[in-house]
């Protein structure tokens, strides 16, 4: 217990926060590690890049229908056609029925036209044809970025590109968890050739992308075949493979229901933290089989003394007092051996 507490004091003044006591024991035999992409592995900030309209469409009325839809909604992607409609000056009308469909995007009433924004495959559910703006998509994707498509009325509008910046210490802290030992393998709901690419980018080999939120826990059933599974996420889609990991780790920088479903978290969006946390566990875990070691040694040396095992051939007895002594000994070396962790440094690995 004494070892537990230091190491969770530890952990937090590292910023990570242990949900589950369990969670500390877990995360030390960890062998496979998920990342989620958007706000995980990139910023979650991302800023528009592109706007391919069809004809019948300028600019600022596409602007201004867009980020009227996009406002209400929570994803990162929504933000930055938010920005860009501020940026441009627009006036955003009025939004009714809006309808947030997990995983595909959004739907909502716009000034009385019906207003689809989101995936392809929200595109190929509502029976929108992508036209020409289906090759625009492949070409965006390839440069590491995000592509919407916008529908009004049931005809395409709009291609959007949208990117992501991969955060500073992602790369360095990817290849930390590689140099631990962890097999490293980003999750996401993206397009191959943009999953591909961002994890090109920070040092991942293996992706699994175009994933629904289901898709992902399905994905980590099967990496759990390699040893207990690391899921690190933050958003709402995240919820459900968070609580199917063997350890879920949430950054403390995205959604509420993230951080609930998991059992440790990163106060920081740092990845990191992930690394501090497998740390700071194998640490603990360290010194908690060092402290039953010492323990079971010394009782299982000074009992028989304590029973006159050496009286017949020395004429030694264990007095009580020093019996009492030796005993309030043993409490202070595993107390001093457990505050040890307080030592812990952030580092590039495991113990």
């Amino acid at each position: 217990p004494t070892s537990i507490m230091v190491g969770t004091g530890r952990a937090a003044e590292l910023g990570v926060l242990f949900r589950k006591g369990d969670a500390l024991q877990r995360l030390a035999s960890v062998q496979v590690v998920a990342l989620d992409k958007t706000g995980t592995v990139t910023a979650g900030h991302p800023a528009l890049t592109d706007l391919d309209l069809a004809p019948g469409w300028t600019a600022p009325e596409a602007l201004a229908i867009f980020a009227a839809v996009e406002a209400r909604s929570e994803h990162p992607v929504a933000a930055a056609i938010v920005h860009a409609a501020r940026e441009a000056g627009v006036t955003l009308p009025e939004v009714t029925a809006f309808e947030a469909i997990a995983a595909y995007g959004v739907r909502a009433e716009v000034a009385g036209r019906m207003v689809l924004l989101g995936a392809d495959r929200l595109m190929a559910r509502e029976g929108v044809s992508l036209g020409d703006f289906a090759a625009r998509e492949a070409e965006i994707a390839a440069q590491g970025r995000t592509a919407l498509f916008a529908a009004v009325d049931g005809k395409i509008a709009a291609v959007i590109g949208v990117a992501d910046p991969v955060k500073p210490t992602s790369r360095a802290a990817i290849a930390a968890l590689r140099a631990a030992g962890c097999h490293v393998v980003m999750i996401t709901g993206d397009k191959e050739a943009t999953a591909r690419a961002i994890a090109a980018e920070v040092g991942i080999s293996e992706v699994i992308a175009g994933v629904l939120p289901e898709g992902k826990t399905t994905a980590l059933e099967r990496l759990s075949a390699r040893g207990p599974v690391a899921f690190v996420g933050d958003g709402i889609n995240d919820a459900p493979a968070l609580a199917r990991a063997d350890v879920g780790i949430a950054l403390g920088t995205g959604t509420d229901v993230a951080i609930e479903s998991a059992d440790v978290v990163l106060m920081s969006g740092d990845l990191q933290g992930v690394v501090n946390a497998l740390r700071v566990s194998e640490h603990t875990l360290s010194n908690i089989r060092q402290n039953l070691f010492w323990a079971f040694g010394y009782n299982v040396a000074l009992i028989p003394v304590a029973a006159g095992a050496l009286y017949p051939a020395f004429g030694v007895l264990l007095s009580p007092v020093m019996a009492a002594g030796a005993m309030a000994l043993s409490s202070v070396f595993v107390l001093s051996n457990a505050l040890r962790l307080r030592r812990v440094r952030a580092g590039e690995g495991r113990a």
